[in-house]
């Protein structure tokens, strides 16, 4: 039996501010996900087909990480969440609305969407590990990994609906621009809610004030704990192809199967249907366990790796939901686990590592994998995809595990000398 806590699998919806988080995020992610679906076949259409083209794409989505993942959490651990969050969600809304008016009026180039998604990685720098970090201020500690898997199911709920209703929209209304214009509508829910939470019910900490080295500090703080390092090397690994992977699917769908973009939208929908079980599963667990992270990223490898080599796209289809499972699964663990083990005041920092790991590796492995999947096919992208995910996770474990061996041995050594010193 999966241990469970009093209230259920649905518990931090008891907090009023969490349930109006949860229901602005729902229109949000579906009008996020049906923008990441048309943005994909957008730049299909205007490349004719260039599976480099769409790497550079979610490439530069996630560059930014690379460069201001760590301040971004930073910025949360110094300012209030909620400002920044509402900031956050009206410059996203923006960037939608010009694509889709850019789109819609055929002015619309490559170079175009590549700007679009570059902003819209920076804005994400400071929003997401914002966000993150603002899940405990909503429903406090006890709550705080059930929040963090409820969050992760609506996002996958989704992305079940949101690529299937994209595609159909893209059939019936005869082109992505729609679906743009829509997305920018979206944001106003989350904004909304984030106007009408009580703000006296929020478990607000002390705000860290500047200081010089503070990224550096968040660094120590992480490489000094083993329980913090584990899931953030892990997630590095697993991260660099599963942040490309719903390229993959397109890739897949377009290229190898012959899908068309409603086809291709079922595809996307079918993989959320197995991370949004993952993540139901993981709302009823009391705490979550190194066990069931590293689990979770062999799981992932291997799926992606039969996924590669499906004879069919029915078969293809039926596989996608245990790659859905493992991925959420180590993704909920990792997230979880950073975030019950660290205070309060280094809550921000922590969680832009965790952004910086799971966003940033984006850029090399998205070109890699379209690079791949340009010159070998689809299939040979997504199987080294899961092979990398799986010697990644082996030099992740082995390397915590050296390096909690060396600093016990340092830790003796000191010991015996400082016994030795009182001993004289």
């Amino acid at each position: 039996m999966v241990p469970e806590t009093r209230g259920g699998m649905f518990r931090s919806l008891r907090s009023h501010n969490y349930r109006l988080f949860a229901s602005g995020g729902v229109v949000s992610n579906v009008g996020t996900w049906m923008q990441r679906t048309g943005q994909d076949w957008l730049v299909l259409d205007l490349t004719h087909g260039s599976a480099a083209a769409l790497g550079a794409t979610t490439a530069l989505q996630f560059l930014p990480q690379l460069v201001l993942g760590l301040w971004g959490g930073m910025i949360a651990d110094r300012y209030a969440k909620r400002p920044i969050l509402i900031a956050a969600q009206a410059m996203m809304g923006m960037l939608a609305l010009t694509l889709g008016l850019l789109t819609v009026t055929g002015s619309a180039q490559v170079w175009h969407v590549y700007v679009m998604a570059l902003l819209l990685g920076i804005i994400s720098c400071v929003e997401v590990p914002t966000r993150q970090a603002f899940v405990v201020e909503m429903v406090g500690r006890d709550d705080l990994a059930n929040a963090i898997a409820l969050n992760s199911s609506i996002f996958n709920l989704a992305r079940v609906v949101g690529p299937a209703l994209a595609g159909v929209l893209i059939y019936v209304l005869g082109g992505t621009g729609p679906i743009f214009l829509l997305n920018s509508t979206t944001f106003a829910a989350v904004i909304a809610s984030l106007f009408l939470m009580r703000r006296s019910e929020l478990r607000t900490p002390e705000l860290v004030p500047r200081a010089k080295g503070q990224l550096r500090e968040g660094l120590r703080y992480v490489l000094d704990r083993r329980e913090l390092l584990m899931p953030i090397l892990v997630i590095a690994s697993v991260s660099m192809f599963a942040q490309s992977f719903s390229m993959s699917i397109a890739l897949m769908a377009k290229e190898v199967f012959g899908a068309g973009a409603s086809s291709f939208g079922l595809a996307s929908s079918v993989f959320a249907v197995g991370a949004l079980a993952g993540a139901l599963l993981a709302a009823r667990r009391v705490r979550p366990s190194r066990r069931l992270m590293i689990g979770g990223a062999i799981g992932f490898g291997v799926s992606q790796i039969a996924a590669g080599l499906a004879p069919s796209y029915l078969v293809y289809l039926v596989l996608l939901i245990p790659t859905g499972v493992a991925m959420i699964t180590v993704n909920t663990a990792a997230n979880a686990t950073l975030q019950l083990g660290t205070t309060p005041e280094m809550r921000g920092r922590v969680m832009g590592i965790f952004i910086l790991v799971f966003t940033g590796g984006a850029p090399l492995g998205a070109p890699l994998i379209g690079w791949v999947s340009e010159f070998g096919g689809p299939r040979v992208g997504v199987m080294l995809a899961g092979v990398m995910s799986l010697v990644g996770t082996g030099l992740a474990v082995l390397a915590t595990n050296a390096i909690g061996r060396r600093r016990k041995t340092h830790e003796a050594v000191r010991g015996v000398a400082a016994t030795a010193g009182v001993a004289r």
